[in-house]
C-alpha cells in the first residue's frame, strides 16, 4: 500500500484527491495538509461520499513527511518549493501539480541532489495526450499553418494563461527551437497583419469552467483543432494518483506525466 500525504487537502483538486484515494484499496492517506492560516486546522475534515471517513487537517509537513512515500501538492509556487526542498532531503517522492512555479525555481528543483518527483502543469491523462497530439501536429504542419491557442477557465482562477496553455506553447516552440517565435496575448487596434511567427495564447474567464484548451492550426484551405474539455477535477485527482503510484518504484530523477503514461 502507498502512503500518501495531501497538501492542499481542501483545495478543489486536493479535495478530489481525497475523495478517489479513499475508494483505492491501494492508497493510504496517511495526513491531510493546509496552509498555517486556514480556518479548519485542527478540525476533522470529513471525505464526501466516504460516511465516517475524514481526516484532521494539518499544518506542519516537517512533523508528517516520515510517514509517507509520496506527496501530492496541488498549493501555490512558494510553499511547493518549499515542500520539495524538505521531501528531497528525507528520500520522498513528489507529485507536483501546482501551477505558476517560477523558471528559476524549477531549475533548482530539477538540480536538487536525490530529488524524485513527477511534475506537471496538468495531470490530466487527456490534457497529457494532448499535449502529445499537439507537438506531432506541430512537427508535421510546420510553418504553413498559425498556431494558436485558447484557454477557458473559470471566474475564480488567478493565474493566466494557464499552466496548461504555456505547457501547449512550449511543444509547439519545441518542434521548431531556432524558429524566431513572436509571443502574442492579446491583440486590439490597427495591429497589422499577423506575424509568420506569432503563437497567440488566450486566456477567457468566467462561471465555474473546470478547464478547456484548443489549440488551433490554421493553414492554406484548412484548419485543424485539437480540444481537450475538463468537466470535473477528479480527471488531475486520478492522474495525480497514477503519478503516485509510478514514481514509487523510480530513482532520483524529475519526472513528467508523459514519461508516467509511456509517450516519450
Amino acid at each position: 500500500m502507498i502512503r500518501i500525504i495531501v497538501a492542499g487537502a481542501c483545495g478543489r483538486v486536493g479535495a478530489a484527491v481525497l475523495r478517489l484515494a479513499a475508494a483505492d484499496p491501494d492508497v493510504n492517506v496517511t495526513h491531510a495538509l493546509e496552509a498555517k492560516a486556514h480556518p479548519l486546522i485542527g478540525t476533522r475534515i470529513d471525505v464526501p461520499g466516504q460516511k465516517g471517513l475524514g481526516y484532521l487537517l494539518e499544518d506542519n509537513l516537517g512533523a508528517s513527511v516520515d510517514d509517507c512515500d509520496v506527496i501530492i501538492d496541488f498549493t501555490e509556487a512558494k510553499a511547493t518549493v518549499a515542500a520539495f526542498g524538505l521531501a528531497a532531503s528525507k528520500n520522498k517522492a513528489m507529485v507536483i501539480g501546482t501551477t505558476a512555479i517560477p523558471p528559476d525555481s524549477l531549475d533548482a528543483m530539477r538540480k536538487t541532489p536525490g530529488a524524485r518527483a513527477v511534475i506537471s502543469p496538468n495531470m490530466s491523462i487527456g490534457v497529457n495526450l494532448l499535449f502529445s497530439l499537439t507537438e506531432k501536429a506541430a512537427a508535421v504542419l510546420g510553418k504553413e499553418y498559425d498556431a494558436e491557442i485558447v484557454e477557458m477557465h473559470h471566474r475564480l482562477k488567478k493565474d493566466a494563461p494557464s499552466g496548461t496553455a504555456l505547457k501547449l506553447r512550449e511543444m509547439i516552440k519545441g518542434t521548431e527551437p531556432g524558429r524566431p517565435w513572436v509571443d502574442v496575448t492579446g491583440r486590439q487596434g490597427m495591429v497589422g497583419e499577423r506575424k509568420p511567427d506569432e503563437i497567440g495564447l488566450f486566456a477567457l474567464r468566467g462561471g465555474d469552467i473546470v478547464g478547456e484548451h484548443t489549440v488551433f492550426f490554421a493553414g492554406p484551405g484548412e484548419r485543424l483543432e485539437i480540444t481537450h474539455r475538463a468537466y470535473s477535477r477528479e480527471n488531475f485527482a486520478r492522474g495525480a494518483l497514477v503519478a503516485a503510484r509510478w514514481i514509487v518504484g523510480k530513482g532520483p530523477g524529475i519526472y513528467d506525466m508523459a514519461e508516467v503514461l509511456g509517450l516519450k
